[in-house]
């Protein structure tokens, strides 16, 4: 998810870890735990010079299972080693910080898993991506409450039985929140379901996600053998039905073969893509079409776009996601949003 709420629930795990023994400086080291794995993100620019490498690279092994364990050791015992000293000499233990660095670390890719991106928990044992599709990368009804809590619980002593309490009613509210996104998920996966049998849809699979910054207003995409169904349903929709269905083309043999890099990025898009011709010769417009439409009324509103160009005898990104999304955009997807 987003960097406040991975901020937040790091801090969360550093007070449930070391509250008592250290106070706010627990949710400080709890706070930076939780950024950890998405320093991949510059990692990844270290070690590749093509941007698809270094795009698949982000939620791979420091979004894993081994990589919390590896990085919680190392870092535990290199801050128990910083900390231990002076006044503050035995008031915590190497196990202690061990722990904390584990539980901050190993939550983000575990929170991460809910949303459409995907995390390759498993790596580097398999680069198969879990992705519940439950919850948006970022949404302030899951964040909001827990940062209040966290902020308030601050002002209180790290002894204070209020500090635990508002610790369990952030942690408690997060989590029942989190809960009605897979129930929701539940619900709205059946709704796409009938409409796609409804409309006579031939589909191959298909998926459901949650548009940006909610969970009311849903995304579907279904797959054919030549094109992808993209449609919209509100749980504030009169029917619960989807409405209408964009057809998008797949394009993909507008590059011939399957050369390594579009493997990679088909991988990085579960298949979920199309391409598009630009103005210049070997560049595409390449959508990862699992991220909706800004406006279902406009199927060139993909969220996330970039061109990709050959270079040699690699293809390359563009260094930033291109976007034509304007206020016109923003409108529709808040009228939609609102139910039809």
């Amino acid at each position: 998810m987003d960097s406040i709420t991975q901020i937040v629930l790091g801090a969360a795990c550093g007070e449930a870890v070391l509250g008592k023994k250290i106070g706010n400086r627990a949710i400080l080291f709890g706070a930076i735990g939780g950024t950890i794995p998405d320093m991949d993100v510059f990692v990844g620019k270290l070690l590749f010079n093509n941007q698809i490498d270094a795009m698949a690279f982000h939620r791979g092994f420091m979004h894993s299972f081994l990589f919390a364990i590896l990085a919680a050791v190392g870092f535990g015992m290199l801050v128990f080693w910083i900390y231990n000293r002076g006044k503050r000499y035995g008031m915590t233990t190497k196990k202690d910080w061990i722990w904390l660095f584990f539980a901050s670390i190993f939550t983000h890719p575990i929170l991460d898993s809910f949303t459409a991106y995907g995390t390759q928990l498993f790596a580097p044992f398999s680069d198969y991506r879990v992705a519940f599709n439950n919850i948006a990368v970022a949404d302030p009804f899951y964040t909001l409450p827990f940062l209040i809590a966290l902020i308030i619980m601050m002002w209180f002593k790290r002894t204070s039985t209020k500090r635990r309490l508002l610790l369990k009613i952030g942690l408690g509210v997060s989590s029942l929140y989190m809960l009605f996104t897979l129930v929701n998920k539940y619900h709205v996966h059946g709704v796409y379901k009938k409409s796609l049998e409804l409309q006579q849809i031939d589909y191959v699979r298909f998926q459901t996600q949650p548009t940006i910054l909610n969970n009311i207003l849903w995304y579907g995409i279904a797959e054919t053998t030549d094109a992808y169904y993209v449609g919209f349903y509100s749980i504030l929709d009169t029917e619960a039905a989807v409405g209408k269905w964009n057809k998008l083309p797949k394009n993909h043999e507008l590059i011939q073969g399957m050369p390594k890099d579009l493997k990679t990025l088909a991988w990085f898009s579960s298949g979920y893509y199309n391409l598009n011709k630009t103005n210049t010769p070997d560049t595409f417009l390449f959508k990862d079409l699992r991220y909706p439409l800004m406006d279902e009324n406009d199927p060139n509103s993909s969220i996330f776009k970039f061109t990709i160009s050959k270079i040699n005898d690699r293809w390359e990104a563009a260094p930033f996601y291109s976007s034509d999304i304007n206020e016109g955009d923003i409108d529709a997807f808040w009228t939609r949003i609102k139910g039809i």
